[in-house]
């Protein structure tokens, strides 16, 4: 809203003084509200964390998409392995799906955050509604399992100017990340290690996927993680719990409801 004031007001002095330059602030104005939402770390239609605050010298690695019955229980193993807590940004139909590896998650000490239910990359070209419903149906799925996720991940990092008010009407926030490798959803497994470590720096939150990769092994997959840690720690970069790196929870827990997926 102040943009779109101080592109009125910049074109309304224009008209005063060069008659011909008046459009520009406005066409400006105008592109971009089209290219801002593509901008994870720009919060133009609402406050997005993206990284750590101030003086912050750790990592967090997330990772999105999940669970994945081929991949998430690996992970979880080589995380333990390795003394790594991270934060995972799972979709609330695979929630639904695969119940137990929620409370894997969860029992294993890591957090959990909302990223939608459906997983629509087209998600913020839809209405309010749409919007609303994908939120909260994850936040119910997720209830079950006693956390409320507070961290709200926007599928491929896309924002809309709804997004706010939704998150408010559930007392969330929007979080996306300052570093990935890109991986394209682990359709580019090979090298994600190097790419991650080329650029990353200290208070990243390091975005990553774990679903199967479809152009190589879980092994391979797992075997990168493995590096992306090591080389972490050898430049002395402390992998740090996200809420500890932005200094808000990313979830808190409640009574759960009827234990899913438990015995």
């Amino acid at each position: 809203m102040i943009a779109g004031f101080a592109a009125f007001g910049a074109a309304a002095a224009l008209l005063l003084f060069a008659r011909s330059l008046a459009p520009l602030p406005l066409l400006g104005f105008v592109l971009t509200c089209a290219f801002a939402p593509f901008l994870p770390g720009l919060g133009f239609y609402l406050p997005i964390i993206s990284r750590g605050g101030r003086g912050q010298g750790g990592v967090s690695l997330t990772f999105d998409d999940g669970p994945d019955p081929e991949i998430t229980p690996r992970l979880l193993e080589l995380l333990d392995e390795r003394g790594v807590c991270a934060t995972f940004f799972v979709t609330g139909e695979k929630a639904d799906a695969h119940p137990e590896l929620i409370w894997e998650i969860i029992l294993r000490g890591h957090a959990i955050g909302n990223h939608s239910y459906h997983h629509l990359p087209l998600l913020m070209l839809t209405g309010m509604r749409t919007l609303r419903v994908e939120v909260k149906a994850t936040q119910a799925a997720l209830a079950r399992f006693g956390i409320v996720p507070l961290a709200f991940r926007p599928p491929v990092g896309i924002t809309n100017p709804h997004l706010w008010s939704v998150l408010l009407e559930q007392g969330m926030y929007c979080l996306t990340f300052s570093c990935r490798a890109p991986d394209w959803g682990n359709r580019r497994v090979d090298g994600l290690s190097a790419r991650v470590l080329h650029k990353v720096s200290p208070g990243d939150i390091v975005a990553l996927h774990d679903v199967a990769p479809s152009q190589a092994r879980p092994e391979d997959f797992l075997r990168e993680i493995a590096c992306l840690i090591d080389g972490l720690r050898a430049r002395e970069l402390d992998i740090t719990p996200l809420s500890r790196l932005i200094g808000r929870d990313v979830m808190r827990r409640v009574t759960p409801g009827a234990r899913a997926g438990q015995p």
